[in-house]
């Protein structure tokens, strides 16, 4: 019996080590994805906010957003007849990305994304979390857009 039960304890020890080696081995996989693929994820985050600045433009019919690059590669976003902006600021070495609105409440913090790697079928992927779940970036950049203009987040 007591053979069984040390057996037993061996065979658990020697799971729980292999799990853990094969989470650190999995987290080496997912930085190495995100360190590799945080360009790109910028890049999507860039279109999108121009993309969104532009078809506010087009629906509003002025020109109610000025997008520019800043010499960084930061993106500021101006809102006509107010002094606030908007700042879209990618760390690649942190693999973040800050957007700093003046508009927002004093109390409001910045928003925090983190470009996370990780598996899918046909091998790794990057994609942007914030409280350890998946951004919708349309969303939030339309929130932040309507902060900028003056108006309520909700829709």
């Amino acid at each position: 019996m007591r053979d069984e039960s040390a057996k037993r304890a061996a065979q658990e020890y020697l799971a729980g080590k292999l799990s853990a080696e094969g989470q650190r081995h999995e987290n080496k996989l997912n930085r190495e994805a995100a360190e590799k693929l945080g360009p790109a994820v910028w890049k999507t985050v860039a279109d999108t906010v121009i993309a969104q600045c532009r078809e506010w433009n087009g629906i509003a019919n002025e020109q109610t957003f000025t997008c520019r690059e800043t010499m960084l590669g930061d993106l500021r976003i101006l809102c006509a007849g107010r002094s606030q902006q908007m700042v879209v600021h990618f760390d690649s070495r942190k693999l973040l990305v800050i957007i700093r609105n003046s508009a927002r409440l004093e109390h409001e913090k910045d928003v925090v994304l983190f470009v996370e790697g990780y598996a899918t079928e046909s091998g790794r992927d990057a994609r942007l979390m914030r409280n350890e779940e998946p951004v919708n970036l349309s969303l939030l950049i339309t929130g932040e857009l309507r902060v900028l203009a003056g108006l309520s987040r909700q829709t």
